[in-house]
């Protein structure tokens, strides 16, 4: 049995094994936020099907969150395997002439998520009023790592074109350095934008969607901050996961969230929250460069190929199951999200 991130299969309802990281302890920062998470999927395949593939995004501990007792619960055997673009962890699940029309995937563990902030930014020189060239500044910054560099390419929906390099050097007109240029973009999306998810055509994450209606959700919102970064030379990449109300308790997670961050060379990476600074104005200065503590991370990037690679197109955004069905896509799968938060101490327990 390899570590998470191989390829070997893995028995029923295993408990993975706990992921000691030392969760950042800033002064005057948020308490850590302990709960658990009960994710479950649930399809009904059709009669004769020959085959049933489901993948899940697998919680992952990082430096601000740390994840224990994860717990699957799944007909069959199951494996869990790494991408090897963004190295997100990835459950998937395959059933071969499945006895039970009804397929239920239980994915339960327990988060300690603390508060992320990077408010210590570099001064920021004042604007010129000058037309951003780009030539001489690009010149003098140093190329970044591979690693940070792949943040600079366009996604299927956040292209890198004539008309969104234009709208970047307007937006950031006269601002000297990343961070002012940074900023000033992160003010463009909270003005411009309105959170508003009535409708259709919100939630994909398409740029121009974002510049010609003005409003969507999270996705919409920082698929225009990351565009606009990189346009004018920022790296910036796409996260996503679940959040959780700021009231502690518990109940259904109705949703996902996304947000993103940005690289300054010679600092590193800087969240940023546009849209819940767009829902919370009071909080606009706080999510430029911090995000809370009420959210679990699940995967990074966008245009995914999963692992296993799917029959199907590239993902867009992973946070919810996929599922095909004699290899082709199928998004009949109803999703269960809910959290109950835990004392302090509870998190970790299991360790």
């Amino acid at each position: 049995m390899r570590a998470r991130g191989g390829h070997a299969l893995w028995p029923l309802a295993l408990t993975a094994p706990f992921v000691l990281l030392a969760l950042p302890a800033t002064a005057g920062t948020a308490p850590a936020r302990s709960f658990a998470v009960d994710y479950t999927a649930t399809l009904e395949a059709p009669p004769g099907v020959k085959r049933v593939e489901i993948w899940l995004p697998y919680p992952e501990s990082d430096e601000h969150q740390r994840v224990s007792g994860v717990k699957v619960t799944a007909p069959g055997r199951y494996e869990v395997a790494k991408e090897p673009v963004h190295g997100n962890s990835i459950l998937h699940l395959t059933l071969d002439a499945p006895a039970e029309p009804k397929v239920d995937v239980r994915l339960s563990f327990q988060v300690e998520r603390s508060e992320y902030r990077r408010h210590d930014l570099p001064p920021m020189p004042a604007a010129t009023g000058a037309a951003y060239t780009g030539a001489a500044e690009d010149r003098s910054k140093p190329a970044p790592p591979p690693e940070v560099a792949q943040w600079l390419h366009p996604d299927r929906r956040v292209p890198l074109d004539d008309t969104i390099r234009k709208l970047a050097q307007k937006v950031t007109l006269g601002q000297r350095g990343d961070l002012a240029k940074a900023r000033a973009i992160y003010d463009y999306v909270v003005a411009t934008m309105s959170y508003d998810k009535s409708g259709t055509g919100w939630g994909n994450g398409d740029i121009y969607w974002a510049c010609d209606a003005k409003r969507g959700n999270c996705t919409d919102f920082h698929a225009l901050f990351i565009g606009l970064a990189r346009a004018v030379g920022i790296p910036a990449r796409f996260e996503i996961g679940l959040p959780l109300p700021a009231e502690r308790g518990g109940g259904e997670i109705a949703g996902y969230h996304c947000w993103a961050e940005f690289y300054l060379a010679g600092y590193g990476w800087v969240p940023v929250d546009a849209s819940e600074a767009k829902k919370h104005l009071d909080k606009k200065e706080y999510f430029f460069g911090a995000l809370d503590e009420n959210r679990v991370q699940l995967s990074v990037g966008r245009d995914l190929w999963l692992s296993p690679r799917q029959a199907g197109e590239p993902l867009n955004y992973f946070v919810y199951p996929y599922v095909e069905i004699d290899g082709k896509a199928d998004a009949k799968v109803a999703r269960s999200l809910r959290f109950q938060d835990l004392p302090p101490a509870a998190a970790g327990a299991g360790r």
